[in-house]
């Protein structure tokens, strides 16, 4: 194979690795010759995932930790630098949502939702940024959503914690780019994935999401996954500091 086109021997972390993108994620990378350190906060999941994969890759390890408190963050960088020396791939998939008015969220919400979604990619990022520059082609993935990008029904304080991580996206992009560091975000639409199976129970809202998409259909995991890989390939080499949106053109859609 074209060394364009493989990550193998490459090292990543991948945090919330145990359910729809993350997992989807995670399994890519594998298949792809990745060594794979993934992190959840449900210790079920973590150890059924690991035994689960291990019977296949024998290049993958769980974590538990849950990324919003800072204690799990610092053991999770010591975690990483005991079984490694270098980070080649570090993706900040860990999110989830309260949907509700502004008006309605309880401040520990708020912050329960911020430090989940944004605070722990920023920290996570500064803490990890030591074995990421010992690669010779650092990749940090930011795993957002079109609701960073546009007004979606998902909650005023999800949307901002997202177009924050575009944000951290640019300025870190340029900030280590002198270090052979690529930063890029990836901006799902509407996923199967546990995150929001609540959601499309509703048949008239799920209908609403379809006609709105121009392809006509909802989003599978592994079509976010591949474009995380894709973009930390040698082929990827000149893409850095940008967001792209995944989501069967509905970010572009007007009218």
């Amino acid at each position: 194979m074209d060394e364009r086109w493989s990550l193998k021997g490459k090292k990543a972390f991948i945090t919330g690795g145990t359910k729809g993108i993350g997992l989807a994620i995670v399994k890519e990378f594998l298949s792809l010759g990745v060594e794979v350190i993934f992190a959840a906060r449900t210790a079920s999941d973590v150890k059924n995932l690991e035994m689960e994969l291990s019977l296949s890759f024998k290049d993958v390890k769980g974590i538990i930790a849950d990324v919003s408190k800072p204690a799990d963050r610092e053991m999770l960088t010591e975690e990483i630098g005991k079984k490694w020396e270098r980070v080649d791939i570090f993706v900040n998939n860990a999110g989830t949502n309260i949907r509700k008015k502004i008006t309605e969220y309880s401040d520990d919400e708020i912050r329960f939702l911020i430090d989940t979604i944004y605070h722990s990619a920023l920290d996570l990022s500064r803490k990890l940024y030591p074995m990421i520059r010992k690669s010779s082609q650092g990749n940090v993935i930011f795993i957002s959503s079109v609701a960073g990008l546009n007004h979606l029904r998902t909650g005023a304080v999800y949307g901002t914690a997202k177009a924050a991580l575009i944000q951290l996206t640019k300025n870190l992009a340029v900030e280590w780019a002198p270090e052979n560091i690529r930063v890029n975000t990836l901006a799902p639409w509407y996923i199967k994935t546990p995150l929001v199976e609540q959601v499309l129970k509703n048949k008239d809202f799920l209908a609403e999401i379809i006609k709105r998409t121009p392809m006509g259909r909802l989003g599978e995991p592994e079509e976010v996954s591949a474009m995380a890989a894709f973009l930390c390939m040698p082929a990827a080499s000149y893409i850095t500091g940008q967001c792209i949106a995944i989501d069967g053109g509905t970010s572009v859609n007007m009218f």
